[in-house]
């Protein structure tokens, strides 16, 4: 892992040994914490930049800014923005 820019070697070196210390399944489970709060702050974004959609199509944004434009429009029929 690379070291962010804003983050001393030092405090680095302890960030990397708590992951070293992590069961798989530790790991497993804080990257699908990750992965819900990033989805989350996205959502909270779009439905701020959209207030006037519904639920659905917020969603599909969120999708769509995960999910390839191609498959998006096959899947769903969504044009990607």
């Amino acid at each position: 892992m690379t070291r962010p820019r804003d983050t001393s070697p030092e405090a680095w070196a302890i960030v990397c040994e708590g992951i070293r210390r992590m069961t798989p399944a530790q790991r497993v489970d804080r990257a699908i914490s990750l992965t819900i709060l990033v989805h989350g702050a996205a959502l909270a974004q779009i439905r701020k930049d959209h207030p006037d959609e519904d639920d659905r199509t917020h969603r599909l944004r969120l999708a769509a800014r995960i999910i390839d434009p191609e498959t998006m429009r096959a899947a769903f029929g969504w044009p990607h923005d």
